[in-house]
């Protein structure tokens, strides 16, 4: 099969197509021959060789995919050869042909696109557990959600809309906003030329946001235990400034703030199956109704996965990038 392999640490042009062999299942796994499949930070950060893959992942990026079940594994049984899957991976999308655990893999929702429903795993099962979880997301509160135009922004702007929040989100061009805007948030801000912190403060009558989603740490930590509501959450899933370096507990303290986080690739296996049935049962119904799409924002041929990982870089896009496999 054909793979996108990472030639050595660097810039998107070392992402070039390799020959591999077929990957060799485990008993509960299943092949997919991959028709399509999502770009995500963590791929960049592979790439440039600052993310090793977890023990027993391939060495091959991509993380969520979406296509056809090619084979399977002596005990495993929830699919049939044929059936349409989207799954997420720990690593190897970015092939002609990918192995997952059964229980990592969902059917593909009634009516979407392989395109679409390879934009699905990573972002939904990381905001699911994070925000209605972690976070005790609940109707009529008010959400935070930094980056509000990334992936992980458009799927958490809906999922909160959908069980009944309401959405404040940042982003970094008027462009961005809007294209919040329409996806159902309620207030945009533009953290280039507006403060986050008094924007909140102003939406909420003083009172600060219930939930605050964040991905980009740095100095943003302090500013969110400002824009924080008394009891709220503040829930870390990407530091794309780097950690904090100016840090007030005593904002924590006072405010009787819970900040926490997670990661999801190094997560077993287990974990991300109990992920897939909350979602199955939750969040899918959204889906197949279209309450609830992925944005997509752009795709390219497998081949041209540096142009993708370029794209991704040059922070312009709104939503998901997406790789298709012919």
């Amino acid at each position: 099969m054909t793979v996108i392999a990472i030639r050595a640490p660097g810039g998107p042009d070392v992402l070039v197509p390799e020959k591999r062999p077929l990957p060799i299942l485990g008993s509960s796994e299943i092949l997919v021959r991959v028709r399509a499949a999502g770009v995500n930070r963590p791929d960049v950060l592979q790439r440039r060789g600052l993310y090793p893959p977890p023990p027993g992942a391939p060495d091959i990026p991509g993380l969520e995919i979406a296509g056809e079940v090619a084979a399977a594994g002596p005990d495993a049984h929830r699919f049939g050869v044929g059936d349409a899957v989207t799954a997420l991976v720990p690593g190897g999308g970015y092939g002609e042909y990918c192995k997952v655990h059964e229980t990592n893999a969902l059917p593909l929702p009634r009516g979407f696109s392989m395109v679409e429903a390879a934009a699905v795993p990573e972002t939904f099962f990381t905001v699911w557990p994070n925000l209605f979880e972690r976070g005790r997301l609940s109707a009529g509160e008010t959400v935070l959600i930094h980056g509000g135009s990334s992936g992980i922004g458009t799927t958490a702007i809906q999922l909160a809309k959908a069980f009944g929040a309401r959405v404040l989100v940042t982003a970094g061009s008027d462009e961005k906003c809007a294209a919040c805007l329409n996806l159902g948030a309620d207030i945009a801000i533009n953290y280039r030329n507006e403060d986050f912190v008094a924007k909140v403060k102003e939406a909420t009558g003083g009172a600060g946001a219930n939930v605050v989603l964040d991905i980009v740490g740095g100095d943003y930590v302090d500013r969110n235990y400002d824009a924080a509501a008394e009891d709220g959450y503040i829930i870390q899933v990407g530091l794309q400034q780097g950690p904090p370096k100016n840090l007030s507990l005593h904002k924590l303290m006072v405010k009787r703030l819970t900040h926490t986080g997670s990661t999801l690739r190094p997560r077993p296996v287990t974990f991300k199956a109990s992920v897939a049935s909350a979602l199955h049962e939750k969040v899918w119904p959204l889906l197949e109704e279209r309450k609830v799409v992925p944005a997509i924002d752009s795709t390219f041929p497998l081949t041209r996965a540096g142009e993708a990982h370029a794209r991704m870089e040059a922070s312009e896009h709104v939503g998901k990038i997406v790789l298709t496999v012919e």
